[in-house]
């Protein structure tokens, strides 16, 4: 399946599934920025290159399920100061693409690398993480985060007398201010989800990232309190993300597309969870909240675009209890219509009360090769 966005930038998307990824032909990277690799593991051979990679253990759900996604840029293979486009900064894989205008990059950290000196592993991996980010995205001249995919291991365990994902905002939130970016106002679209399955000792922080010279713009969700205004009781730091961002290329075709990255979105009203133990009602309810922001975007002068215009990523947390999965796929069917780009994976949600989250994208072209 193939679909592109009239006058979209060069960025595109391309997803595959096993049997697509088992069957690429030569050159199937040319021009990507980077990867992601679902459900753990070692990643095929074909993915052993210099590219960077965030491989994440959120397995994919389906019949064919998507495995892996790869961003592709305009195939420029140098940067603006003449440096190879590809390369490591800290601990920080990054590939530059100076036509598009953006870095792709990607972390991943194992938690047992890092002393507790103050707050808990977690929370030092996550700040060495942002840390090495903002200083390579500062020596690259791309200072501006676009979006960003994080992606914790066990984030709703309570350790040291605090939930793991509050670790999580304290770290993200302190590399922030260290690095004097905003944590309020025009923050990057943003998502947080639990990796399953990996044992204590083996715990990873993955994190992948778009960056730009270019500052997008933020949108918010009028249904919703912002997310860095969220009341004390979520934890001793906010989180640091907006609904969502819209960010234009850095290309010379001035009708090319704004591309939009609407945030990981869940069941939540003003800053409450609504519909508790209703997994088919949060997804109606998380749609309505991404159908919000995108009203919001056309109010705020931005592209106008509809639900079945996006393309959709879709976090559930027990998908192998009997009918979930099935009420997801109704639920947003329902709501956006049949032959939606969904992929669906599993994965923990940020509060323990929320069953599943959205996030979704337009604006660029999407491939699907199963």
């Amino acid at each position: 399946m193939k679909r592109d966005a009239m006058n979209a930038t060069p960025l595109r998307l391309a997803q595959y599934t096993a049997r697509g990824l088992a069957a690429v032909r030569p050159g199937w990277l040319d021009g990507a920025l980077g990867a992601v690799w679902y459900g753990g593991g070692t990643p095929p051979a074909t993915l052993a290159t210099d590219l960077p990679l965030a491989r994440v253990a959120t397995p994919p759900l389906g019949e064919d399920p998507v495995v892996c996604e790869v961003w592709h840029g305009s195939n420029a293979a140098w940067d603006t100061i003449g440096e190879p486009a590809t390369g490591r900064h800290g601990v920080v894989d990054f590939r530059t693409d100076a036509t598009l205008g953006l870095i792709f990059g990607s972390v991943t950290l194992r938690e047992a690398d890092f002393a507790a000196a103050q707050g808990s592993m977690l929370q030092s991996a996550t700040e060495r993480a942002y840390l090495d980010i903002f200083g390579l995205l500062d020596a690259k001249g791309y200072p501006y985060l676009v979006r960003v995919w994080n992606y914790v291991a066990d984030i709703n365990a309570e350790e040291s007398g605090m939930e793991r994902y509050r670790q999580f905002n304290i770290g993200r939130q302190d590399a922030f201010t260290a690095c004097r970016r905003e944590i309020v106002g025009n923050v990057p679209a943003a998502c947080a989800l639990g990796a399953v399955g990996q044992p204590v000792a083996q715990r990873t922080l993955s994190i992948g990232f778009l960056a730009s010279p270019r500052a997008p713009v933020a949108v918010e969700n009028p249904r919703q309190v912002s997310a860095y205004h969220y009341p004390a009781q979520y934890g001793p730091r906010s989180p640091t993300f907006a609904r969502a961002g819209v960010w234009q290329a850095g290309t010379h075709d001035e009708c090319a597309a704004p591309v939009l990255f609407v945030s990981g979105t869940a069941s939540i009203v003003g800053h409450r969870t609504v519909h508790a133990g209703d997994v088919a009602a949060q997804t109606r309810e998380s749609i309505a909240n991404i159908a919000a922001v995108l009203e919001q975007a056309a109010r705020d002068g931005h592209a106008e675009i509809g639900l079945p215009e996006l393309a959709y990523r879709v976090y559930v947390r027990h998908p192998r209890e009997r009918g979930t999965l099935a009420s997801v796929r109704a639920a947003l069917e329902g709501a956006v219509g049949h032959g939606v780009a969904a992929a669906y994976v599993q994965a923990d949600i940020c509060r323990g009360d929320l069953l599943v989250e959205i996030e979704a994208s337009a604006g660029h072209g999407l491939e699907v090769l199963a």
